[in-house]
């Protein structure tokens, strides 16, 4: 379990191909703190750590994770952003993101503010009832709060700290991001679909 708040970016170094699956070594630095086993979401992907050293850590993606996520289309310098799991003993600063991928969303507009940026994405419309306005979305693991909602897209206001300290500032027109929606919303979606 995450909050969507990014704890700070990492840079692939190498990607190795293994069968179906893909196996990413990450320089970060928290690399050397990360233990084998431990869960960490990486653009919001709940990975779970092999290795690691001084900088650098390794994970892999499985065939179900590369269909559905943009961890397929990773490549050796691009930057991703890490959030180790929450300590339940600690506020809550996002939202509770699983780092369960729902689908890769597309961006579709991107405006400089002067101070702020805002940003459009597009999304499949058969989550259309997973999102409201001013609810939570997680987009490449960053907890943000959406609006302007309609049944295929919506828009978020960035800050300039998470503009510098997460790699959505790489995030351009067209570019495909990684989409959590709202675990709140699938249990009260299911439960209504069970009900008709």
């Amino acid at each position: 379990m995450f909050t969507g708040i990014i704890e700070t970016t990492g840079k692939i170094k190498e990607i190795l191909t293994n069968g179906s699956n893909k196996t990413f070594v990450i320089e970060s630095n928290i690399s050397n703190e990360l233990k084998v086993d431990q869960s960490v979401a990486h653009n919001g992907i709940c990975l779970t750590i092999e290795a690691s050293n001084n900088n650098t850590h390794t994970v892999t993606t499985v065939d179900e994770t590369l269909q559905k996520t943009t961890a397929a289309l990773w490549k050796v310098n691009d930057i991703i952003n890490i959030e180790r799991c929450l300590i339940a003993n600690s506020r809550i600063d996002g939202h509770f993101v699983q780092g369960h991928v729902d689908d890769i969303a597309i961006c579709t507009d991107k405006k400089d503010l002067d101070g702020s940026y805002l940003y459009q994405f597009e999304f499949d419309k058969k989550f259309a009832t997973l999102i409201i306005e001013k609810g939570s979305v997680c987009i490449n693991g960053i907890s943000l709060t959406c609006f302007n909602v309609t049944n295929n897209s919506f828009q978020v206001a960035i800050i300039p700290y998470t503009f510098q300290h997460t790699n959505i500032q790489y995030i351009a027109i067209g570019s495909k991001v990684n989409i959590e929606f709202d675990v709140l919303g699938k249990y009260i979606n299911r439960a209504l679909a069970l009900k008709n």
